[in-house]
Formats: structure tokens, sequence, C-alpha cells
């Protein structure tokens, strides 16, 4: 809700304030400050309307999601890049269902910006070699199965990289 400067100028301020409680001698205020504090540094590295749009993503609610998504205003000024990236990477999943080329835009993006987690960086692949195999063309789908199966340590994406690769063998 808050622009991330906003954040650490609040934590700034909440922790100089516990400051002058720790030298005041109320002990029991400063650390409850200081640690209320680390809510703030938390939705700096975590936006908390990204966080909800995973929220409704999570119940597959795309409106939902969609909804939470345009309370952001400017994501280049109100998002860190990684934020930007996971911004980039709930579009590209709604737009999955309705548009293929704007699809590809907000992963290529999503992919550009970073993301923190090896799973979504497959997932995100993944998705890219299907709008690819979609699109015809096989040789760019091939290369992005290969890195998403590298990406995929866990085994979650095993079977749907299985079906896709017979879905090449097809074409």
């Amino acid at each position: 809700m808050f622009h991330k400067n906003i954040k650490l100028v609040i934590t700034f301020l909440i922790v100089a304030y516990a400051g002058y409680q720790f030298y005041e001698g109320y002990i029991g205020n400063g650390i409850f400050l200081v640690l209320f504090s680390l809510v703030f540094v938390f939705f700096y590295f975590r936006n908390e309307i990204i966080l909800l749009a995973f929220l409704r993503m999570r119940k597959q609610d795309l409106e939902g999601t969609q909804k939470w998504l345009t309370k952001i205003k400017n994501p280049e000024a109100a998002l860190t890049r990684k934020q930007q990236g996971y911004y980039n990477y709930l579009h590209g999943i709604i737009y999955s269902q309705k548009n293929l080329t704007q699809a590809e835009k907000f992963f290529r993006k999503a992919l550009k910006l970073g993301l923190n987690m090896d799973y979504d960086v497959a997932m995100a692949k993944l998705s890219l070699a299907g709008i690819a195999l979609q699109k015809r063309r096989k040789r760019e789908a091939t290369l992005l199965l290969q890195e998403a199966k590298k990406l995929d340590k866990n085994n979650m994406l095993t079977e749907q990289i299985k079906m896709m690769q017979q879905q090449m063998k097809r074409i």
C-alpha cells in the first residue's frame, strides 16, 4: 500500500523512536518497536499487494488476481526489481488464458527482471515453451523445455514437461 521508499522511512522512524524508548528506560516498548519495524522491512522485500494477488492465484481466481494487480499504479517506481518480475509473471499467467502474445511479452519481461525461486523460473520457461509450441517455433520450445527441466529440481513439473515433449513429437 505504501511506496517502497516510504516503508524505509517508516522503518527508520520506528527504530529511532525505539532507541529513544531504550534511552528513557522503557526496554519493553523499545523491543516491541524494533520487532514492529521488521514488518515494514518484510513488506519492503515482499510487496503486500503481490502477496494478496498470489493468494487469489492460488484459489485460481484470475479476475481477483487481476483486480489486486491493478491496484499497483506505477510498478517501476513502487516495486523492487524482483517484485516487478513477479508482477509480470502474474500478468503472464493471467494473459496466457486470453492473449498468447501478451503473455509471452510478460513472461519474457519477468525472466529478464528475475524471479527468486527456480520453480518460478522453470514455470515461466515452461509457459514460454508452450506458447512457442503453439506458434510453431519448435527449436525455441525445445531449448526452453530443456532449461525448465534443469531448473525443476524437485520434479514438480515433470508431467507437464513430458506432455509438452509428446506434443512436440506430433508436430
